[in-house]
This record gives structure tokens, C-alpha cells and sequence, in this order.
């Protein structure tokens, strides 16, 4: 534990390095704070954290072991990523100590036990809060629904003891352990512009003479509220990408987005 006295030293010598710089700690912690935020959109649940109610940016995890907790406990675990290490610390200790009191046959007693569960590498979640502190930035995280129940916990990134790190050495720090999953449409719509181009300039070389008739286009295909997953499959064929958020699902294609709650169509842009 750190001493107050220790506290205040640290405080008063960021302030004067900021002072050096002319920079302000409030305004240097905004920079940071706007600049995670832009690589890591946040994400906002439902305040029963049940649903989500705007998709953020999904972040896919780099290390083995993090741990969460389900999101009906009152307290999610606090987790550390230091010199290139994941721990849950304290929390990974007790429930250590509950597993071993099981297989002894002597069980914790029922409130001190709790469901908890370690993402590894490749699983996926979003990113709710971010928050820049002097010795580090914490991140809070949320899952989808597994097995119909959602996980949730933080992530302390610390920084390296008596570091001044900026913006961007903080977000290669983060991007050890959470990366941002590419926007797959993004990427489509990319291709399908790449691929316009080239046929473009293929029939610009040609003599206007020799081009075919364009053919009429064909009517825009379209969804309506109501409908049923496999009616809109039968009309726009298979989405790009699914996003499963439980009781929604958003059926994303390279144009346009399909938002199902209970497999029928709510809203469409």
C-alpha cells in the first residue's frame, strides 16, 4: 500500500513535469481519454446490464485469463495487465482458495461463491467505461450473453514505475492484450469499390462502339418491419455478419443493417 505522504510526491512531481511541458494533468488525461475512446468506442448497456443499447467497438482479447464475473454480482473483479503480464491478483486467489475448498469437501460458504469465468485469447467483448488515472488507465468490460449469462470486470493497464508515457505508447499498450475486431461491411464496401474502379478503367481503354447496352437495374431490394429472418435471407441472401446481442440480433450486409428482436424485423437502415 502506498503511504499518503507517497501520493503526494508522486502528484506533485506529474504536475511539474506537465508544468515543464506546458501542458495541464487535467488536459493531457482529456488528450488520452479522447484519443482510447476514438480507438475504443464505447459501448453503453442497458442499466440492468441485460442488453446492450448502442454497440461499440468490439475488442478481441490478446492474453489468456481474464476474469469476469456475472454481471448480476454487485462488484465486478478488478484485473492487472503489468510488465506484460495478466493477473486478476487478489480475485484469482479467492477463487483459488473456493475451487480447493471444494475438492477437499469443504466448501466456502454459499455467499462468498461466485461464477466466475477466464476469457482467453480470441474471445470477444466491448468496452463500456474508460478511465485515465495517474499510474494507469482502467478499462470496463461486457460480454455477450454465454449460455444466457453476461460477464463483466476491469482491466488496469499500469504503467511502467516512474514512466511519463504518451497517447500513443498508451495505446500500444493496451493493444497488448485488446485489439479492435476490423468493421467487416467497412472492408467489403472497400472491395466492391476497388473492383468498380478496375472495371471502370477496363472499359474507358475500350471504343464506345464496342460496349454492350447496360442492362435496366434491377429494383432495390427491400425488408419490412415484421418479417421474419429466413423472409429476409430469401430477399438479401446471407448477411456479411451477424451481431448477436441476445434477444436482438443485427443482420449487417454491405449497405444496409437489419435489426431482428425475437426474429422479426424492427428496423432497417
Amino acid at each position: 500500500m502506498f503511504s499518503r505522504r507517497t501520493i503526494i510526491k508522486s502528484s506533485v512531481a506529474a504536475a511539474i513535469i506537465f508544468s515543464s511541458l506546458g501542458i495541464s494533468p487535467r488536459s493531457a488525461a482529456q488528450g488520452i481519454q479522447q484519443k482510447l475512446e476514438a480507438q475504443y468506442a464505447l459501448t453503453k448497456p442497458t442499466d440492468d446490464k441485460t442488453d446492450i443499447v448502442t454497440a461499440g467497438a468490439v475488442v478481441v482479447l490478446q492474453k489468456d485469463k481474464l476474469m469476469m464475473f456475472p454481471t448480476t454480482t454487485q462488484i465486478p473483479p478488478q484485473n492487472t495487465y503489468k510488465d506484460g503480464k495478466l493477473s486478476s491478483g487478489a480475485y484469482g486467489a479467492h477463487q483459488s482458495i473456493q475451487k480447493f475448498g471444494s475438492l477437499i469437501g469443504h466448501a466456502p460458504p454459499s455467499q462468498l461463491q461466485t461464477q466466475s469465468r477466464n476469457f482467453v485469447t480470441g474471445e470477444k467483448f466491448w468496452v463500456t467505461r474508460i478511465d485515465v488515472q495517474a499510474d494507469g488507465v482502467v478499462f470496463s468490460l461486457f460480454t455477450d450473453a454465454i449460455q444466457d449469462v453476461r460477464y463483466y470486470s476491469t482491466l488496469k493497464f499500469v504503467y511502467p514505475k516512474g514512466s511519463n508515457l504518451s497517447a500513443d505508447q498508451i495505446l500500444s499498450l493496451v493493444g497488448e492484450v485488446l485489439k479492435v475486431e476490423p468493421d467487416d461491411s467497412a472492408k467489403s464496401n472497400d472491395q466492391g469499390n476497388q473492383q468498380q474502379g478496375a472495371a471502370g478503367g477496363d472499359a474507358n481503354q475500350q471504343p464506345a462502339a464496342d460496349q454492350a447496352p447496360a442492362a435496366p437495374p434491377a429494383p432495390p431490394a427491400t425488408v419490412a418491419i415484421g418479417q421474419s429472418t429466413d423472409e429476409v435471407i430469401a430477399i438479401l441472401g446471407q448477411p456479411d455478419k451477424i451481431i448477436n446481442l441476445g434477444a436482438k440480433q443485427i443482420y449487417v450486409y454491405k449497405d444496409l443493417k437489419v435489426t431482428f428482436v425475437k426474429g422479426k424485423v424492427t428496423d432497417a437502415q
